[in-house]
């Protein structure tokens, strides 16, 4: 019986060392995919569409200030606060646009980013089963260190998982 024991504490330790570590740079396996490079440029042209129209809004403030500006003078009171009304409620609805622009960007870009990321975790956790990995980390979040001997980096395990899966 005390034989059985010893052994069992003996081999106890080799099925910790026996233990696979692996890690994965997700960030590039994400920008590998053409998914990910169509998404990107969907949202950068949208991005670039609300700026030019919140610039277009942004330069008829400004026209119109520039005219109010010139032909104060030549104004009574009432016609000077119409037109400053109508310059606030001008301003009021540009931050109103802005705001609304930066939820549907931010969206957007949810939307199309979040099937590739569920992609890709799925892709990790297939490469984890099938290579028996007690864990695998993604040093794209920021990891300080990783033991190269330890822990085995599957990035091209994951994307070569993504070929498959698609």
């Amino acid at each position: 019986m005390k034989k059985l024991f010893l052994i069992m504490m003996l081999c106890a330790p080799l099925t910790v060392f026996a233990q696979k570590f692996g890690h994965v740079d997700a960030q590039a396996v994400m920008q590998s995919l053409p998914e990910f490079i169509k998404a990107r440029g969907e949202i950068e042209a949208l991005s670039k569409q609300y700026e030019n129209d919140m610039k277009a809004m942004q330069d008829e403030i400004q026209r119109k200030s520039d005219e109010y500006d010139k032909s104060k003078s030549t104004m009574n009171a009432t016609q000077q606060q119409e037109v400053e009304t109508n310059l606030q409620q001008m301003i009021q609805k540009f931050q109103q646009a802005y705001q609304d622009n930066q939820q549907a960007l931010q969206k957007a870009q949810q939307e199309k980013m979040q099937p590739i990321m569920n992609k890709i975790m799925t892709a990790i956790k297939n490469v984890g089963k099938d290579g028996g990995y007690v864990y695998i980390m993604d040093i794209s979040t920021g990891i300080p260190y990783i033991s190269d001997t330890l822990s085995k980096d599957v990035t091209n395990d994951v994307k070569a998982e993504m070929n498959k899966l698609k």
